[in-house]
């Protein structure tokens, strides 16, 4: 039971709370990683029974753990009282297992932990965004003091110097000093990839350029094309050839060989003198500059258009946009396609952490001073949202047992970062983040035009990760409850990058549901009635597309005397530094 003076103490203490949270943001914790565990202590103190409660727990499971620990040492073979998660993979060395000694001290650092963890997301009196957050900072320092991460407390670490001589512990010294000189915990190794030799390496040109753009224009594989091109959004805070890394991953390629017209946008990598540029300007100077050139150079009257994550925020903007500026019987785009995107921002998922008022003030600031949010400053806090997999597990393997960064595309091209401009970016965090006025109709207004997500009618094909932790798959589903028209929409496992590069292979290594999609539908009722099929989502989609982009004609010139050639592919913005 619930104790009177604890439910009496509620009012008072989100009052009292919110008083100090002010005062502590506005000095020394612009970011809120002190006020929200404060206030989860606070908010336990004042609710003595509760924590009574709590601690019996602690206390049981604390005395089955001795009891396991001691039953271990006499030789029983016992199954642990605590185990870790099935995707933690700090502990799955059989020594951590087999040693009463190492799976001693790997139980009762899991058990703190998860008590910690469970006791914050149950903070008496506070919100559940207080929740969240208090947990998360908590989280941090909990996997930094992780046994794992020490060479005295891993027996892994200790067994692979021993057997190496040494040369373990010099190596990862040496990892430690390049990763120093390259100011980043380096999770691939930059020597072994080059955009345009071994990445990004499907045949094109660049057929437009802007300050905030080139547009490239692949060299089509088929004799015969789909009448109607593609236009690919991709995200100006990452590099565009996610989408093209290899021959064997690359959508771009998949599209060309299945007769399908190509253009993907390449972001500037902004420096400070950009510093004014609008979330207005990508619009007009960036979406609407693709799809009227590849209108032109294709000879269609419209375009398929894709959106990958923020790219796609932009595209759903720029629909809503358009249906307004020209109307729908003028539209550039006949329909589109979202990739791993957000339109509500009510609840972004794990990325909430770091959007308050205090926090994005100080952001803001930062960037008023430097002209750009850096690049780096921003892949750290999504390296944060899974610092386990991808932070301590590059400090284990590189310093204590002395590997050389792996050789893998994706965390290559996951630390080519990119800058933001301060204009747009204080823009979208204030606008989308902080009020979520996207949503709202004509709560916004844009190029000229006051936006409203209901007047877009064109068909939308909509896909989604599973394990996105970036864009959250039923808040992305949330776009189906705002635009109107056909709507399909897609499920992918896996996350917000391998869920999208996700090409046909045999044996399938993933799976996808999939199924239409309706305004009044939640994302359990889509998901309950959802076909579940093996294999890639790209299969389905080019066929949805082929009944979209009209009749096979004859491939078009890459390149055209009224859009000539201003570099082969992959152009010169994408290896700005």
């Amino acid at each position: 039971m619930r104790s009177e003076s604890g439910l009496g103490h509620s009012n008072v203490t989100s009052a009292t709370l919110a008083g100090l949270r002010e005062q502590v943001s506005a000095s020394v914790d612009p970011l809120g990683v002190i006020a929200p565990v404060m206030h989860a202590q606070l908010a336990w103190w004042m609710h003595p029974q509760e924590f009574a409660e709590r601690y019996a727990q602690v206390v049981s499971d604390s005395w089955a753990l001795t009891w396991n620990m001691t039953a271990r040492l006499m030789g029983a073979k016992v199954a642990d009282v605590v185990k870790p998660q099935e995707d933690d993979l700090r502990f799955a060395d059989p020594v951590w297992t087999q040693s009463p000694q190492w799976n001693a001290l790997k139980q009762c650092y899991l058990l703190a932990t998860r008590h910690t963890q469970d006791m914050l997301y149950a903070s008496p009196g506070l919100s559940g965004t207080e929740r969240r957050r208090a947990a998360f900072w908590w989280r941090q320092w909990l996997n930094a003091v992780a046994p794992t991460n020490y060479f005295a407390l891993n027996p892994v670490a200790q067994r692979a110097a021993l057997e190496s001589h040494g040369e373990s512990l010099r190596a990862g010294w040496q990892n430690f000093v390049d990763d120093l000189r390259a100011r980043d915990i380096r999770m691939a190794d930059p020597g072994d990839f080059k955009v345009g030799k071994n990445l990004g390496q499907t045949a094109g040109e660049v057929v437009a350029r802007t300050r905030l753009l080139e547009l490239i224009h692949y060299t089509p594989t088929a004799e015969s094309v789909r009448k109607m091109p593609i236009v690919i959004i991709t995200p100006w805070i990452n590099k565009f050839y996610v989408l093209d890394l290899t021959p064997k991953k690359s959508m771009v390629k998949y599209l060309l060989d299945q007769g399908f017209d190509v253009f993907i946008t390449s972001w500037k990598n902004p420096d400070a003198s950009m510093r004014d540029v609008r979330f207005d300007d990508y619009l007009l100077e960036g979406v609407d500059v693709a799809v009227q050139t590849a209108r032109a150079m294709s000879g269609a009257e419209q375009v398929h258009a894709v959106g990958y994550c923020i790219g796609g925020t932009a595209l759903s903007t720029y629909m809503a946009w358009a249906n307004r500026r020209f109307g729908p019987d003028a539209m550039p785009v006949a329909h589109w396609t979202l990739f791993t995107t957000l339109v509500d921002f009510a609840k972004p998922g794990d990325v909430e952490v770091f959007v308050d008022e205090g926090s994005v003030r100080y952001l803001t600031r930062a960037m008023e001073q430097r002209g750009y949010l850096d690049g780096k400053d921003m892949a750290t806090s999504f390296r944060l949202l899974r610092a386990n997999p991808l932070i301590w597990q590059y400090v284990v393997q590189g310093y204590l047992l002395g590997q050389k960064p792996p050789s893998f595309d994706v965390l290559y091209w996951n630390m080519d970062t990119t800058r933001m401009p301060y204009a747009m970016h204080a823009w979208y965090l204030k606008e989308l983040y902080l009020h979520n006025r996207l949503i709202k109709p004509d709560a916004l207004t844009v190029a000229g035009e006051k936006l409203d997500l209901g007047r877009i009618t064109q068909p939308l094909y909509a896909v989604s990760a599973e394990d996105d932790h970036i864009a959250p798959w039923r808040q992305a589903f949330r776009v189906v409850n705002f635009v109107r028209g056909e709507k399909r929409f897609v499920l992918s496992s896996s996350g917000h990058i391998l869920g999208i590069v996700n090409p046909p292979v045999q044996p399938p290594k993933r799976e996808y549901w999939i199924d239409a999609a309706h305004r009044t539908d939640s994302p359990h009722e889509w998901r309950e009635r959802a076909a579940h099929k093996a294999g890639s989502w790209w299969e389905d989609w080019t066929e949805w597309l082929s009944a979209r982009c009209g009749d096979l004609v004859p491939a078009p010139p890459v390149a055209s005397p009224d859009f000539p050639s201003l570099a082969p592919a992959p152009g010169a913005y994408v290896l700005e530094r």
